[in-house]
């Protein structure tokens, strides 16, 4: 090849890349959503997560709405928000339930109008052995992580085809990807909200309706207090907030928040929050492609380092009965915060 035939291959390459990415920055911008004036609904918007997207979609233009079951967490969000200036509509809905989630929706199209943004962000945890988890974590688990999703989609999803625009986020998480010893009712029901949710991507695309998986890591949210902790439950809470807490381990969740709101806006497929999940998702998907079953051994090998059986065994403790010297310390002072400041307090 001559000097001459080098320098054209180069330029025609140069033209290639070029346009490739000149033709990705108009698709992504084709696909960009204006928030300004659009109606956001955040299911368990009342704290922690819930109550920082509402801020974060809120200081994007957007107009807000909550819900959650309880009013007067309800209450403390809105005026939250009323002290950054922003509006906040609430209203109280247990999302489990379909009748309580249509009324719901129904009278917010009544008093704001269409909804243009949902976010399943509504979640529930229990940690400790699988041996300690009954049928019904795993019910409470699939119905409020899964069911409620679907059935807040199923009451927007329509009108969001007929309008032929849209936006839906799916809160899961890494556990939805991974499967982390102690949470198994936690993993299961998070794993069936990924896979839901990709797939409904798929199908919604074509209507002008884009679906985002957001996959969160450990993000300091201040949430630790309000789980539910079985089987030595100080130890499983011990353990569970501190890794909460550190900055070596978690998230800041405003930021994890305003990444939530870029994606959104932007039509992602998935965000993952924070590097430490990005790369536990890249090393399992490449230890499971170079030696099936590794993930597996590794998981039981640290599923030996967390507690042992036994302590209440199968009755729940909240966070907030979980208390210990151990669990209350410098390690978890980011936490400790993170549960004031974002509506966390104590039933």
């Amino acid at each position: 090849m001559t000097g001459r035939d080098t320098s054209q291959w180069l330029g025609a390459a140069a033209v290639g890349v070029g346009a490739f990415w000149a033709g990705r920055t108009l698709v992504r911008l084709s696909r960009r959503f204006d928030l300004s004036g659009r109606l956001v609904l955040i299911t368990g918007g009342s704290r922690g997560f819930g109550l920082l997207l509402a801020k974060a979609f809120a200081d994007a233009g957007a107009r807000v709405a909550a819900c959650a079951r309880d009013a007067g967490e309800l209450e403390r969000a809105r005026q939250h928000l009323a002290a950054d200036g922003h509006d906040l509509w609430t209203g109280t809905c247990d999302v489990t339930k379909p009748d309580e989630v249509r009324e719901l929706i129904g009278r917010l199209r009544a008093e704001q109008g269409q909804v243009e943004v949902l976010i399943n962000n509504a979640g529930t945890i229990a940690v400790g052995p699988a041996a300690h988890m009954t049928l019904a974590d795993y019910e409470t688990a699939m119905a409020t992580n899964f069911w409620a999703a679907l059935h807040a989609t199923a009451e927007v999803v329509d009108g969001m085809r007929r309008r032929g625009r849209g936006r839906i986020v799916n809160v899961s998480s890494i556990g939805g990807k991974v499967a982390v010893p102690h949470l198994l009712p936690y993993s299961a029901s998070k794993f069936a909200v990924t896979g839901w949710s990709e797939g409904l991507r798929a199908e919604l695309r074509p209507a002008g309706v884009y679906v985002t998986t957001v996959v969160p890591g450990l993000i300091r949210t201040g949430s630790p207090p309000n789980a539910t902790f079985k089987g030595r439950h100080r130890q499983e809470y011990a353990w569970f907030t501190t890794g909460d807490s550190l900055p070596l381990t978690s998230m800041d969740a405003a930021r994890a928040a305003r990444r939530v709101v870029a994606a959104c806006v932007n039509g992602e497929a998935e965000v993952i929050l924070s590097w430490q999940a990005k790369l536990v998702a890249k090393l399992v998907a490449k230890l499971n492609g170079l030696m099936p079953g590794s993930v597996a051994e590794l998981s039981a090998l640290a599923s030996r380092l967390l507690p042992a059986e036994g302590g209440v065994g199968s009755d729940g403790r909240t966070g907030w009965e979980s208390q210990s010297s151990t669990a209350s310390s410098p390690l978890t002072a980011l936490s400790d915060r993170a549960t004031a400041t974002n509506n966390q307090l104590q039933a």
